[in-house]
């Protein structure tokens, strides 16, 4: 009833998901107001603002037509890498890392657009490789260098969270792409064997700590080992109920590192608890049952692995972060989706549930010929 007394660009936009993303970011909002000590600047209202704009960027690249996207698929591959070359010449560091490139009044992390771009990038290029040639090495090599020239660029900055994100997208592109379930064993068997190697003599001294860290936080909890240790003692005491709006004493005492971006879970843990957890898992439990349904739905090959893979993305940052500060995973800088604060993660997930929107209503169309 209510969808006939709406615009039909509104009616058919999937409210099943923009209405809980809409409600997780607005609870994001909330912890960072409690985060800035009751406050909506600097954290709360950028946060919802961004959300808004970002909202209006999902809904335009929802109306992209397939031909157009298949052909901008390597110009934007190509820009995105250029981008990541001029972080290593131009960009500006912080926090000993260089990751971030400053154009105008625009202050842009090119390796959280590589995210999705990876996804595109190997979607098309499945989609156009004859289905004889799944099993072989033509299609392995051409991905491999795809997903290896931006990774490596983005460990130069570093940024090793970022890498394993696009190798994971990357990855799960390959696999629904049908590629032979022995090729991921034997390459998580050579992962194993070369791990060791890359601990010694590939990473920087801070993300071997992390690792250290990561199996022994108790060994300098005041060192390397603080960030997990005051994370998980955050999300202990709030309990099943949490302390209260406002009281997280983790946060505010400034004990918690961080609280705002990477550890934001934990500052909503102390005070709302368990229940405050179980809503987020709902909300991206709902957001990502939509999208493997939408992957699902789509009309060919290439929209199937677009959708997918953009939904492995969201997956993959949510399910990281919250790893992370639980203590079940190394700390890598990973934000969480729509809660953490900052414009780049927010771009890159709304780029995803963009493009999820986009195949939707490739789906749609493809099923009922002549809707716009």
């Amino acid at each position: 009833m209510a969808r006939g007394l709406l615009p039909q660009p509104i009616a058919t936009l999937p409210w099943r998901a923009l209405l809980p993303l809409a409600l997780l970011t607005g609870f994001g909002a909330a912890v960072l107001y409690s985060a800035a000590g009751g406050s909506l600047y600097p954290y709360a209202a950028p946060h919802l603002m961004r959300f808004g704009l970002f909202v209006l960027l999902a809904i335009a690249i929802s109306y992209a037509p397939a031909d157009l996207v298949r052909w901008a698929v390597y110009p934007v591959y190509g820009a995105v890498c250029l981008m990541l070359v001029l972080v290593e010449a131009l960009g500006h560091i912080s926090g000993g890392s260089q990751r971030w490139l400053t154009l105008g009044p625009l202050v842009l992390q090119p390796s959280e657009l590589m995210k999705p771009t990876i996804v595109l990038v190997l979607a098309n290029f499945y989609n156009t490789l004859p289905a004889g040639m799944v099993a072989n090495w033509r299609s392995l090599v051409p991905p491999a260098v795809l997903i290896g020239v931006p990774m490596v660029l983005v460990l130069l900055q570093p940024d090793l969270g970022t890498a394993l994100a696009i190798t994971f997208a990357g990855a799960v592109v390959m696999f629904l792409a049908g590629l032979p379930l022995k090729w991921f064993l034997g390459a998580g068997a050579a992962g194993a064997l070369a791990a060791p190697l890359a601990y010694f003599f590939v990473l920087h001294d801070y993300q071997r700590a992390r690792v250290t860290t990561f199996l022994n936080p108790e060994s300098d909890a005041l060192g390397t080992g603080y960030h997990i240790t005051q994370s998980q003692i955050a999300i202990g005491s709030g309990g099943i109920l949490g302390k209260g709006f406002g009281n997280g004493s983790q946060s505010h005492l400034n004990y918690l590192p961080e609280a705002h971006t990477d550890f934001v879970f934990a500052t909503m843990a102390e005070e709302w608890g368990l229940l405050g957890g179980l809503f987020v898992l709902l909300v991206f439990g709902v957001v990502l049952r939509w999208g493997l349904g939408v992957a699902r739905r789509a009309p060919d090959r290439f929209s199937r692995l677009l959708a997918g893979g953009m939904t492995a993305t969201i997956f993959f940052y949510a399910a990281v972060n919250m790893m992370m500060v639980m203590g079940l995973a190394p700390v890598v800088g990973i934000p969480l989706p729509f809660l953490s604060y900052g414009g780049s993660s927010m771009m890159t997930n709304m780029i995803c549930v963009g493009t999820l929107m986009m195949v939707d209503r490739w789906s749609r169309k493809a099923s009922t010929p002549g809707l716009l």
